[in-house]
């Protein structure tokens, strides 16, 4: 079975490793510039060179060059794990097994846009890894493999990150020989079932601190590290915020945005209901008690 493998992030990358140890015959990768959409990306091209495996980087998969290039491959099955942009049909076609994809999260629930974000930010206690058959659809085709993951409270957006690659390698070392002898099952999703998540954008990371204490502890855990960031504004400046704890506050006469302490290297700021201890915010100099956020 001659394997074509697209991906871009560390994800990807993981993967990619995992169905080499696996001993499955990728024949060829498609991986894209850094064009700093991903903030978790990836250049995969050192395995391709270590295993001699052809590599194509394109910022278009669906073009002509590269349907022409993935189709003199002559690929039986492609892995998509870790590319934001839809394939479309003649892609979808090429393969004579189809194509598998991969999304973070229980299909059919919670498609869409940045799956382990979301899913942190609304203080989801789990999700899943998910492997499909694509479709023309967003994460809608049929599944191949899924695997519940626990999201644990004290997890951060790395922490769900990694054990979902964990998780993920695991499926992978089970569904690939199935693939290869014909003995995998595919189940069709429950349509009714699905929602679809946006696409976030960079006011959805801003810290409101009229917002609730965990709502602010979820959205910075969200964010952090492999991602973007949270942020808040200071003296017309954006400070990135990378960690944040809930603190015991009886206090309900004090307006949100307040500077109520300093503790070690951070800050604690009264919220709309309860306050967050901020211990790891870029500010140039640290705010002083009784300033407002």
């Amino acid at each position: 079975m001659k394997i074509l493998f697209i991906g871009a992030v560390q994800s990807s990358y993981h993967a990619l490793a995992t169905v080499l140890e696996a001993k499955g015959n990728v024949v060829g990768c498609i991986t894209q510039p850094d064009a700093g959409i991903n903030s978790d990306y990836v250049d995969i091209s050192s395995i391709c060179e270590l295993k001699g495996i052809p590599l194509l980087k394109t910022s278009d998969v669906n073009c002509a060059d590269a349907m022409d290039w993935a189709r003199n491959i002559k690929p039986d099955i492609v892995f998509c794990i870790g590319w934001s942009r839809l394939l479309k049909k003649d892609f979808l076609m090429l393969p004579p097994l189809g194509v598998i994809g991969f999304h973070p999260a229980e299909l059919p629930k919670n498609r869409g846009r940045h799956p382990l974000i979301w899913a942190l930010a609304l203080g989801l206690d789990r999700t899943a890894s998910t492997f499909f058959f694509m479709d023309e659809g967003a994460d809608s085709g049929d599944i191949l493999s899924q695997e519940p993951v626990e999201i644990r409270e004290t997890d951060s957006a790395r922490d769900l990150y990694e054990r979902v690659v964990a998780t993920a390698q695991r499926q992978i070392r089970d569904f690939l020989p199935k693939l290869e002898s014909n003995t995998y099952t595919r189940l069709t999703q429950n349509h009714t079932q699905a929602n679809y998540w946006r696409k976030r954008y960079a006011g959805d990371g801003k810290i409101d601190f009229r917002m609730a204490d965990h709502s602010i502890y979820n959205l910075v855990r969200a964010l952090t590290h492999p991602y973007v960031g949270a942020h808040l504004a200071y003296k017309d400046k954006e400070v990135k915020v990378w960690r944040a704890e809930v603190v015991d506050c009886d206090l309900d006469n004090i307006e949100p945005g307040k500077i109520l302490s300093q503790k070690n290297d951070g800050i604690v700021i009264k919220c709309g209901i309860g306050a967050v201890w901020l211990d790891c915010a870029e500010f140039d100099s640290t705010p002083a008690v009784g300033e407002y956020l």
